[in-house]
């Protein structure tokens, strides 16, 4: 297991700390929880939105980059990669 940022770890506790977990030493499935419950977060709460960008008479629709959004969702796929 690699070890997880400050923010992830920050998450893995907090989740961690409502639960009497047995220490199996495979927390696979609680990584998999918590990076569920982000993502559904970072939906409800900064959801994916565009920005129209005009080009030679042309509107582009263009993903829109939340650094909040994008954030929550670094954490969650860190933790999905453990």
């Amino acid at each position: 297991m690699t070890e997880l940022s400050s923010a992830a770890q920050a998450v893995f506790w907090a989740f961690n700390s409502k639960f009497d977990w047995k220490e199996d030493g495979i927390p696979d499935d609680q990584f998999k929880a918590i990076a569920a419950a982000l993502r559904a977060a970072a939906d409800e709460v900064v959801p994916l939105s565009y920005e129209d960008v005009w080009t030679d008479g042309k509107m582009l629709q263009y993903e829109k980059h939340d650094p909040i959004r994008e954030r929550l969702l670094a954490i969650a796929t860190e933790l999905e990669n453990q």
